[in-house]
């Protein structure tokens, strides 16, 4: 879908009508997000596969991913539209050289709601990755220590 909305939106912003222009902008954000809070849920996972392998039983665990994947970023989007919807459109042609594109105008309103948002996404994922990384090394200096001591 982020894909979809992306191509169109060139041609959609083409129109002039400034409620179809918010409108694209905010899938175009919704699935961006969306997309990012998939990856996040999915170094979780990871996370639960190979560190706590034994003894995880998550009640619902595919709702509660389904909630967070697709509700977290619904919240984002909710609390700019709430805040105010003119953030999204295509602007002017004199503010804005790239006003064939239905986005986020603010930038005060992107870079928190976009950057901080992927940025957190990233810390996590990056801690994910190295506590995954730390596990897999500690269970291979394990088994090798096994093996020495069974070759004896």
């Amino acid at each position: 879908m982020l894909n979809m909305v992306f191509l169109m939106n060139s041609w959609l912003s083409s129109f002039n009508q400034p409620g179809l222009c918010v409108t694209v902008a905010v899938l175009l954000h919704y699935f961006l997000l969306a997309a990012f809070t998939w990856m996040c849920l999915e170094s979780v996972h990871f996370y639960l596969a190979l560190v706590k392998v034994f003894n995880v039983y998550v009640p619902k665990y595919i709702l509660k991913c389904c909630i967070a994947g697709w509700g977290i970023p619904a919240v984002v989007i909710t609390v700019v539209l709430i805040i105010n919807k003119d953030f999204y459109g295509n602007g002017s042609p004199e503010s804005n050289p790239f006003s064939n594109f239905c986005w986020i105008q603010e930038n005060t309103v992107f870079y928190i709601s976009v950057v901080a948002y992927v940025f957190l996404i990233f810390l996590t994922n990056t801690a994910m990755f190295i506590t995954v990384l730390l596990q897999i090394q500690s269970v291979k200096s394990r088994t090798q220590k096994i093996s020495r001591f069974w070759k004896r």
